[in-house]
């Protein structure tokens, strides 16, 4: 089949992206990491998380969800630890703070710690943890938001999709990069599913009233990732994040759900100097010889091959950096809307 999607190159969607966040209000430096984080996303193929979130975020500021102009504040720290009020500032702008934070913190004190309340949506959190890896560190990111996500045994909304992201550095091979959600499917995806005009499968989410469903149109309360456990992570994530900076999500919205449009994220960022605990280089060596004893073991029947995390993304990135981004036509159709509104050019297609 071939794939009539609108492509065009990174550059493109990057510049008229960060052109949308600052006719948005948003200043330039910020406009740029928002617009860098999404596009980042779409070229490792995590569409769900890159552009097609870009008219949610221009309704956010809309209705002031997410503050173009935060006054963003270190509310307490120590040597290895810090909590930053992010004012509502979108959340790329606040979890790149939080890591430039805990990557300080770690190289002086082999460890850094770093808590954001009242934030907005991140986009890939793997970017965030990536910032780490990339300064030969380990990197550990989270987010929470209100609940959007079923409680195992539940028909509704009791815990958010909270991802957490890790990132390690190798040596010769890429950082071996974990990025997901504490949910089956996050809502990107199902977005995905609703602009390709595609069903989901399956397992994948309830209806508004707690009804099972395959039409991504009806799709409104995604399940956990394997029942209790995906739950069980996202409700330990919240302890982790929301409740350790005074701003819980969880219970407030269950006891007395507010009315109207809502949004509310926190936000962890961990990193770990690896020097601290034993040579950089000889660990980075350890990682790649993990690696190559995985890829060495027989490969299943239904399987090509073994990958491991972040392989697959590394893979799209060279792909679509040489053949572009592929666009699915209610995202395109969305960007048309929004460079209309704001006076913003649209990206020439390839």
């Amino acid at each position: 089949m071939t794939d009539e999607r609108p492509r065009v190159t990174a550059e493109a969607l990057t510049k008229c992206a960060c052109a949308i966040f600052e006719a948005a209000g948003l200043s330039i430096d910020d406009a740029a990491k928002v617009a860098e984080v999404l596009v980042w996303a779409n070229l490792r193929g995590v569409d769900s998380h890159g552009v097609i979130r870009l008219p949610r975020y221009l309704e956010m500021i809309e209705y002031g969800l997410m503050n173009p102009k935060p006054g963003i504040q270190i509310l307490r720290e120590t040597p290895a630890t810090i909590v930053i009020d992010a004012d509502r500032a979108a959340g790329a702008v606040g979890m790149s703070k939080a890591m430039e934070h805990a990557i300080f913190k770690a190289k002086n004190v082999g460890i850094g710690w770093a808590l954001l309340r009242k934030s907005t949506h991140a986009g890939a959190i793997g970017y965030f943890a990536r910032m780490a890896s990339d300064a030969d560190m380990i990197g550990m990111c989270i987010t929470t938001s209100l609940p959007n996500m079923a409680y195992h045994g539940a028909r509704g909304s009791g815990v958010a999709t909270s991802p957490i992201a890790i990132s390690a550095p190798g040596l010769e091979h890429a950082p071996l990069t974990l990025d997901m959600a504490t949910g089956i499917v996050s809502f990107g995806k199902l977005a995905v599913a609703r602009h390709s005009n595609q069903p989901i499968p399956e397992g994948w989410a309830l209806t508004s009233e707690g009804e099972p469903t395959t039409d991504a149109a009806t799709a409104a309360i995604p399940l956990p990732l394997g029942g209790p456990k995906g739950s069980g992570l996202a409700l330990m994530f919240e302890c982790l994040t929301s409740l350790l900076v005074a701003n819980p999500l969880i219970a407030p919205d269950i006891s007395a759900p507010p009315r109207g449009k809502r949004h509310n994220q926190n936000g962890l960022c961990m990193a770990i100097d690896i020097a601290a605990f034993m040579d950089p280089e000889e660990y980075k060596r350890s990682v790649d010889e993990t690696i190559a004893a995985l890829k060495s073991l027989p490969v299943s029947d239904d399987v090509d091959e073994i990958l491991v995390p972040g392989e697959r993304g590394d893979r799209e990135l060279l792909a679509r950096e040489r053949d572009g981004i592929p666009i699915a036509p209610g995202t395109w159709k969305a960007l048309e809307q929004a460079t209309a509104n704001l006076g913003v050019t649209m990206p020439e297609t390839l």
